[in-house]
């Protein structure tokens, strides 16, 4: 799948500081109407492109089907296709590369849709885990435009336990030897980084899904070859640096932390008018539904629906997860 580039220019940042020469990567499905009513936005996750975004959320009988509906898959800052350490240069590139915020990814998606693609209004904003983070401050910083949500296993805040489970990853990369402070060049933190995936095989996936061994599903014969077929090569794809400075914005998310919110996530919840339905899975360890009932009570009219699955986070790779998802999201397409 083709990847395009919205040059945004030097970037003012929401903690401060420029993001120079701020490029935002991104995709688009299918075609906006002649209404121009049918368009549908789902920013990344972590580590993700925007293809992969588009493999796992879309597709034709799915309920974003770009048959119906012009899908815009914009990548988050630090996850490669858009600016990243990686492929930042000099001065900002690895271990310099600026903190970046939820806020700020959803502010150059939002001159994305606006200046690049002439969109004014958006049918429904929705995808999984930090692409869910940013779905909310959609939602929050542009209630006039967003007319549906559904973020998908992601929360408003990233909570204290959420915290916890980042810790391990950052002190898995940074205690390599090879980390270097984030200036490595031949020799990256390979052990680093799968001592990280060997670390996110326990949150990633619930203990029931253990309990049953539903990881031979994936041809593995055991947790360790599990680990070794499925969740080394997920991470070890990825830059170290750009997964750490993804990790820095999911661990600041803060829907409150706005400039219009003063710090009040009650009042940035309260400023969402979008029809919302939020979707965690029921076993999901560090995005758990108790979160989701807070925001729901918080959000006009929102709704919060636990995917009943023992795939934890991993809920959506899991296609019978998927048709409760898509069930959801037809009912905010349609209303």
């Amino acid at each position: 799948m083709q990847h395009e580039v919205f040059e945004l220019g030097d970037t003012a940042l929401q903690k401060g500081g420029v993001l120079p020469a701020a490029r935002l990567g991104y995709t688009t499905l299918g075609a906006l109407n002649e209404a121009r009513d049918n368009v549908v936005v789902c920013p990344t996750w972590f580590t993700a492109t925007p293809s992969d975004t588009a493999a796992t959320m879309t597709g034709a009988g799915r309920a974003l089907d770009p048959e119906r509906y012009f899908i815009v898959v914009p990548n988050h800052f630090g996850a490669g296709v858009s600016s990243s350490p990686s492929t930042t240069p000099p001065p900002f590139d690895r271990g310099r590369f600026p903190h970046v915020t939820t806020y700020d990814n959803v502010a150059a998606q939002h001159r994305l849709l606006t200046e690049q693609l002439g969109v004014e209004r958006i049918r429904l904003v929705t995808s999984w885990s930090m692409g869910a983070c940013q779905t909310y401050a959609w939602a929050a910083r542009h209630p006039g435009m967003v007319r549906a949500i559904a973020p998908i296993s992601g929360s408003a805040r990233t909570a204290h336990f959420n915290k916890v489970f980042l810790a391990g990853n950052i002190r898995a990369i940074t205690s390599d030897p090879d980390w270097n402070d984030g200036f490595y060049t031949d020799k990256p933190p390979v052990r680093g980084v799968r001592a990280m995936a060997a670390l996110y095989a326990g949150w990633g996936f619930s203990e029931p899904f253990y309990r049953a061994e539903l990881f031979r599903a994936f041809g593995a014969k055991d947790v360790e070859e599990f680990i070794d077929r499925f969740w080394d090569p997920f991470f070890l794809k990825c830059d170290a640096n750009d997964l750490l400075a993804q990790m820095w914005t999911w661990w600041n998310n803060d829907l409150g932390d706005h400039a219009d919110f003063g710090g009040d996530l009650d009042a940035a919840l309260g400023a969402i008018t979008a029809r919302t339905i939020i979707l965690n899975a029921e076993t999901d360890s560090y995005f758990p539904p108790v979160d989701s009932g807070y925001e729901a009570s918080r959000i006009p009219g929102a709704e919060s629906r636990p995917i009943p699955t023992v795939w934890g986070h991993l809920a959506p790779f899991n296609p019978q997860d998927q048709e409760f998802i898509d069930t959801a999201l037809r009912e905010l397409l349609a209303n």
